[in-house]
């Protein structure tokens, strides 16, 4: 359903995303792991048609990211870091806006608005002004407008950043279940989102992926190559198996 193949993203001298390749298919959660400027947002953006790579292809529904923009729009669902949000419209008016945006006839409109009110837990703010959210309710907003149209792929860039706990679990818990039918890609600089979340992982760092695979096999891979003793005291303060999985990875040439 989503397919990165080869693409490259240069800016002036400065090669943002370097030969990077892999496909997210229907059913599928794969979560892009990396530190901050990794890459992570370009890969998504160059996805959604926010911009055009320097090299490589970009696919979504089996449409080109460059020489068919409307119809990978009308297949994917695009959460950015700074939701697109107008301060001065109530939370149903904006939602209202935005599914007319995506085309959806009055009787779809209605059914989908219900939806996100519902799924994204917005009923409480319902009629209150965008600028006047905290920044959690902000995200739900700005995840509800990515669900509008009920696209058969997701793009989720940091899905639960400015979340409470329980916020948290209910986006994770709302995230799955969209999973059994949508393709669902995210990102994320925090290990736990990755480990709640990811059916497969690519890791990314300056740009370049350095791994991909389920967690048992990136597990693996790094028992394979990496040789770390403690103590018992050191494996106490130490950070989880996995987190150090993906540390190693990252910063493996």
């Amino acid at each position: 359903m989503i397919d990165v193949d080869h693409v490259s993203m240069k800016y002036g001298n400065f090669e943002a995303v370097k030969d990077c390749s892999f496909t997210v298919d229907k059913g599928e959660i794969v979560g892009l792991l990396g530190p901050n400027g990794a890459g992570k947002t370009t890969i998504m953006k160059i996805i959604t048609t926010q911009i055009c790579p320097s090299d490589g292809t970009a696919r979504v529904a089996g449409f080109d990211c460059q020489s068919h923009p409307k119809e990978v729009r009308r297949n994917v669902g695009f959460l950015p870091e700074q939701a697109p949000l107008y301060d001065d419209m109530e939370v149903r008016e904006y939602l209202d806006f935005v599914g007319r945006g995506r085309g959806l006839s009055r009787r779809q409109l209605k059914d989908r608005i219900g939806w996100v009110k519902d799924s994204c837990g917005l009923s409480k703010v319902w009629c209150k002004p965008i600028g006047e959210l905290s920044k959690g309710y902000r995200q739900r907003v700005g995840l509800a407008q990515a669900l509008i149209h009920d696209p058969p792929c997701l793009v989720l860039d940091e899905p639960t950043s400015g979340l409470d706990p329980l916020q948290i679990i209910e986006i994770r818990d709302l995230i799955k279940e969209l999973s059994k039918d949508k393709a669902i890609l995210y990102s994320s600089h925090i290990i736990q989102e990755i480990v709640a979340l990811s059916d497969r992982v690519v890791i990314i760092s300056d740009g370049q992926i350095r791994a991909e695979g389920t967690l048992p096999e990136l597990t693996q891979k790094v028992k394979e190559t990496t040789k770390v003793e403690f103590t018992i005291d050191e494996l106490a303060k130490a950070q989880t198996d996995l987190e150090k999985v993906f540390t190693t990875l990252i910063h493996h040439n």
